[in-house]
Parts: structure tokens; sequence; C-alpha cells
């Protein structure tokens, strides 16, 4: 049985997999969970990628939950987790790191041509939201 440490630590992993998803960098998420169920059999690593797959399919059509996909994943992490205790440190990892947002910075905006430009030119960084 798993301490409540050890089955936070799957929870807070299996949330950076969501977070991986919805940023659209599976690959990044797709090494660590090889890297995690590298020390399960070579089916059970292949299930845990094609899952990947169809979750990242699922979120991305809105055809399942986030809750739905993070309570999956804390379950497989905390499987392999209890079956392959040295599997922390890769589960830890997962859960401390930060899914890499995409953005976009532009730097200027120039209006030229005929017509009405409202706010003129604008120069420098362009924020959604506020500071």
């Amino acid at each position: 049985m798993l301490d409540a440490t050890a089955i936070a630590v799957a929870t807070g992993a299996a949330g950076n997999v969501i977070a991986y998803l919805i940023q659209g960098n599976i690959d990044d998420v797709r090494a660590r969970i090889a890297a995690i169920f590298r020390r399960t059999s070579a089916g059970h690593r292949a299930e845990a990628l094609r899952v990947l797959d169809e979750d990242a399919a699922a979120l991305s059509q809105q055809t399942v939950s986030q809750a739905d996909v993070t309570a999956r994943w804390t379950g497989l992490l905390t499987a392999v987790l209890a079956a392959h205790p040295d599997a922390r440190a890769d589960i830890e990892a997962l859960a401390s790191t930060t899914a890499a947002t995409k953005t976009v910075n532009i730097g200027s905006q120039h209006n030229h041509g005929g017509g009405t430009f409202i706010g003129g030119d604008h120069h420098g960084d362009i924020h959604n939201g506020r500071d």
C-alpha cells in the first residue's frame, strides 16, 4: 500500500500529463511516460503509450473530461509506483516540471495604407490580460 505522499506525487504527475497534452506537447510527455514505464513489460509500456495517444486525441476533440484523464493517469502511475518503487524519482520529476507553453511574441504592429486605424502604431510586447 502506498502512503499519502506517494499518491499525491502520482496525482501531481497525472495532472502534468494533462497539461502536456493540452499544450500539444505529446512528444515531451511521451518520452517521460516511456521512461517511467520502462520498468514494466514491453506490452504494458506500449499500452501506456497507446492510452497517452488516445487521451491526447480525446482531449483535443473534447470527448473526455480532464478529470477523467487525470484519474486514469493517477491510477496508471500509482500502479507503476506500487509495483516499482524505484520509479518514484521519474514520477516526481514529471510531477515537478511544468509543460512548456506555446507563446507568440508580436514586437510591432504598423498600420499602412488608407483608412482609419484605431490605436495607431504599437511598438513593444502585446499582452493578453492584465498585469
